[in-house]
């Protein structure tokens, strides 16, 4: 329902998609840096083991619960704005962190991922900032092109850790020091960017807009909203059980990071054509696929645990995320105003890190209470997927279904 552009009105979407990928990319590396120390960090500093990786889940939730905050403030002060808010977080978190390693206070480093989750639920919004001045052919291959950037963030993080964690006296000090730098960098990154407000929402023509409630209750939003959210949310829910799938199934840890590693390119490089696809195709026919693949992952992982098992079902895992989410995220960019995107993005943002949160905190239970041994936990883990897809799928087939309406992209 946006407004219609010409091609020659992209070259400010052009422009900004350039600033959003060297953002995803270069500032991005903080949260692929943060999760490959986190857990680490939080065993080093934790009374009990139990909770090592409750700094990631911190994140995750801060994301959450920033979404509909961060949301607004983009929506009545602009995405430069929103975005140095998340940077700014980033900077403060990065500054307790390592204060809190310092100190040797888990608390501290709590209260620092809470803060560095600030960054994460604003690059959220990079994909639907690389949509607002796009043609709607353009539109797709902008946020296609801005989520490729964070194949160069998967790389550029871990490299990152490696690099700093014993850099200083303090063990990890330099890694919360290399996240104040990148949110540093950012706040420079982002003067220039240059996205016009929305609109006002009370004018002669829009007074005021549709509700939150009335927006969640248009179909093709709804259905995007819960593609997105299962498309995610088991891309976490496996990716998070593989690597103590995989040691626990007898092969080496560095086996597992290959696996890991695998998975992550799978992510992130078919975005360089999905957005083609997506502009050739439509929305529905890729999500489609994005959700088959999603199933193909988990049939794979049920098949058994040989290497090959592991890597082809994370490879899998990994196209199918990219296809569904990309594709969902167009379906919503494309399904409301303007001066609508303050009320339902942030709220698409919530439930979908709500649902990522939640299969964060059931990975490790599925793959550590369900059975005896980790093929046990492994088998348990990929049939979780059955429902949640058959949603999805249910959803999409109600969405095709229905006579087409003008709210439909």
């Amino acid at each position: 329902m946006t407004t219609h552009h010409t091609l020659s009105d992209d070259a400010r979407a052009k422009r900004t998609v350039i600033i959003l990928v060297l953002a995803q990319a270069i500032v991005g590396a903080q949260m692929p840096l943060f999760f490959t120390i986190g857990g680490r960090v939080g065993q080093q500093l934790a009374s009990n083991p139990c909770f090592a990786t409750l700094p990631i889940s911190m994140v995750v939730l801060s994301s959450m619960l920033m979404a509909n905050p961060m949301s607004w403030t983009m929506q009545k002060y602009g995405r430069r704005a929103g975005f140095w808010l998340g940077t700014a977080g980033g900077v403060l978190g990065g500054g307790i962190g390592a204060y809190a390693v310092s100190q040797s206070s888990f608390a501290l480093l709590l209260v620092g991922a809470f803060f560095i989750g600030f960054y994460m639920s604003a690059q959220g919004f990079f994909r639907f900032a690389a949509a607002d001045t796009a043609s709607d052919e353009f539109r797709p291959k902008a946020i296609s092109y801005v989520m490729a950037g964070g194949l160069v963030s998967a790389i550029i993080g871990p490299q990152l850790s490696s690099l700093t964690e014993t850099a200083m006296v303090v063990v990890f000090f330099g890694s919360f020091l290399a996240i104040i730098a990148l949110n540093l960098f950012g706040v420079v990154l982002f003067s220039f960017l240059h996205i016009p407000k929305p609109e006002a929402q009370a004018t002669k023509d829009h007074p005021g807009g549709r509700s939150t409630g009335e927006l969640l209750k248009t179909p093709v939003i709804a259905v995007s909203i819960i593609v997105a959210m299962v498309s995610y949310a088991l891309m976490n829910l496996v990716m998070t059980s593989t690597p103590l799938a995989v040691v626990g199934c007898g092969f080496e840890p560095a086996t597992a990071n290959n696996i890991v590693s695998a998975h992550v390119l799978a992510m992130y490089v078919p975005s360089f054509f999905t957005g083609h696809l997506i502009a050739r195709f439509g929305t529905r026919p890729i999500v489609a696929v994005g959700l088959a693949i999603l199933a193909g992952a988990g049939f794979v992982g049920l098949l058994g645990v040989d290497i090959a098992h592991f890597y082809v079902a994370l490879i899998l895992l990994g196209i199918g995320w990219n296809f569904g989410f990309i594709g969902a995220t167009t379906m919503l960019a494309g399904a409301h105003e303007s001066y609508e995107r303050g009320r339902i993005q942030g709220m698409n943002d919530m439930i979908v890190f709500g649902g990522v949160t939640f299969a964060s905190l059931a990975s490790g239970g599925l793959m550590n209470c369900s059975g005896g041994d980790a093929q046990s936990g492994w088998i348990a883990v990929n049939l979780a997927m059955v429902p949640f897809l058959a949603l999805a799928g249910a959803a999409l087939i109600w969405l095709v279904m229905r006579p087409k309406t003008d709210d439909a992209f």
